[in-house]
């Protein structure tokens, strides 16, 4: 069992009553809620102290998942570089739809990270083009969601480690909706659905992506390697 930490910005929540109709317990509380029976899941918000993201809760938590999209700016640099310290540690990420504009995405990406998008309730079907990738366990060929805001490429992002999805939409465009990345010790995974006025988190197959990502993102037991200086193993002969 995984500690889990969810992390929403809670604004669209309580500031549109679309948004919060469709997840009245915000988009924290429907991850969280189907994340619960395997894991210890708690949930933190960008109002909170230091956004729910202490030194403590962080050194605690295995996997975080972030949701992000009206107010990344508003997020500490002194969080986002605690964040990305504990990811280079060891500690898993998972990105969610608008956090790619996050600043710790970025910062993890070295990138602008921009691209194309469009509201126009369009059908979006995310192929999986890794099926034997641990991500894509228990999906079929595709997931098809009947109406998310488009992403299109040009995605300005590295090329992933690995591909594991890609999207297309209704109005033509594709998008690589499903990535991978190590960065130090920790592992990283990109996933485009979910939209805040739509219910792509209630859907069983975006369920179990997430699910899935967790699992691959939790970190290695292994011992962190060391640097610096390093005293030689055998004997050197004199020269």
């Amino acid at each position: 069992m995984l500690n889990v930490t969810v992390w929403n910005e809670n604004r669209h929540e309580q500031q549109n009553e679309e948004v919060r109709s469709v997840y009245p317990h915000g988009i924290h509380g429907a991850i969280s809620d189907f994340l619960k029976g395997d894991h210890r899941v708690r949930t933190a918000t960008l109002d909170e102290p230091e956004h729910g993201l202490s030194e403590e809760v962080l050194n605690e938590t295995d996997v975080l998942l972030w949701w992000g999209h009206i107010a990344h700016e508003e997020v500490s640099d002194e969080v986002v570089e605690r964040i990305h310290n504990r990811v280079l540690d060891g500690m898993g990420l998972i990105v969610l739809h608008s956090a790619h504009f996050s600043k710790i995405f970025k910062k993890l990406m070295g990138t602008g990270c921009d691209l194309k998008w469009r509201e126009a309730d369009e059908k979006e079907r995310i192929w999986v083009v890794d099926p034997s990738h641990p991500i894509a366990e228990g999906i079929g060929e595709k997931i098809e969601l009947e109406k998310e805001e488009m992403y299109g490429e040009h995605f300005d992002i590295p090329a992933p480690d690995e591909l594991v999805f890609l999207s297309w939409f209704e109005g033509g465009e594709v998008f690589r909706s499903g990535c991978t990345y190590k960065r130090g010790q920790g592992k990283i995974f990109y996933f485009r659905p979910g939209h805040e006025t739509y219910p792509t988190y209630y859907n069983e197959e975006i369920q179990r992506v997430i699910q899935n990502a967790v699992a691959w993102a939790a970190p290695t037991k292994r011992s962190k390697p060391v640097y610096g200086n390093a005293k030689p193993l055998e004997t050197i002969s004199a020269k």
